[in-house]
């Protein structure tokens, strides 16, 4: 009496329910249903094996936004030089070629720079986006505020340059980390600047 008791508490009733026979599992039904779930794991397992291939290649991070820096960027990484500098306004990116006589670099450098501002000005980050990500730190407060932002091109004999300027204190963090984060990325393509800030 105590274990039938404790058996109906166990195994809750099931009204209507057939219980199961020898046939239940030996008929066609049953032959599709374990066929559609072997099925199912066989294509979860490609699938999971195809993603994690494609973002687990065995690339550093530097090297993927080297990458895909070459789509964005005309001009050789290998032959230039990032240089990120914050200032108390803001901050100086500067683009340089590593050989100063490389006239090519040179002008694909400054063309760059120079749509790139057109671009910034108009709350268009879609380039770094692209490279570095949607998530990069500062960007969503820089693409927000950009009529709060001073934008402006100089070129340079080996290059050129994009300074940032703004009197609003959380556009300059969110421009600061923006540069932290394209400076690490970029890695050995890529230096601290050496402006005296202002």
């Amino acid at each position: 009496m105590c274990s039938s008791s404790w058996k109906r508490r166990l195994v809750p009733a099931t009204p209507n329910m057939p219980e199961p026979t020898e046939s239940s599992y030996s008929g066609g039904g049953w032959s599709m249903l374990v066929a559609v779930v072997a099925a199912v794991a066989v294509v979860g397992t490609v699938v999971g094996v195809v993603v994690t291939s494609v973002r687990d290649d065995g690339r550093s991070r530097q090297e993927i936004v080297a990458a895909l820096g070459a789509t964005v960027m005309p001009f050789d990484l290998d032959a230039t030089t990032h240089s990120f500098d914050p200032t108390e306004t803001g901050g100086v990116q500067t683009v340089v070629a590593d050989d100063p006589t490389d006239n090519e670099q040179i002008a694909l450098i400054r063309s760059h720079l120079q749509e790139e501002v057109r671009r910034f000005r108009r709350g268009d980050f879609g380039d770094p986006e692209s490279i570095h990500g949607h998530d990069m730190p500062g960007l969503r407060t820089l693409t927000a505020n950009v009529d709060s932002l001073e934008i402006t091109y100089r070129k340079l004999d080996d290059g050129g340059e994009v300074a940032f300027a703004t009197a609003d204190l959380q556009i300059v963090t969110a421009l600061h980390n923006w540069f932290s984060a394209q400076l690490r990325d970029h890695g050995a393509h890529a230096e601290a600047g050496d402006h005296d800030g202002g």
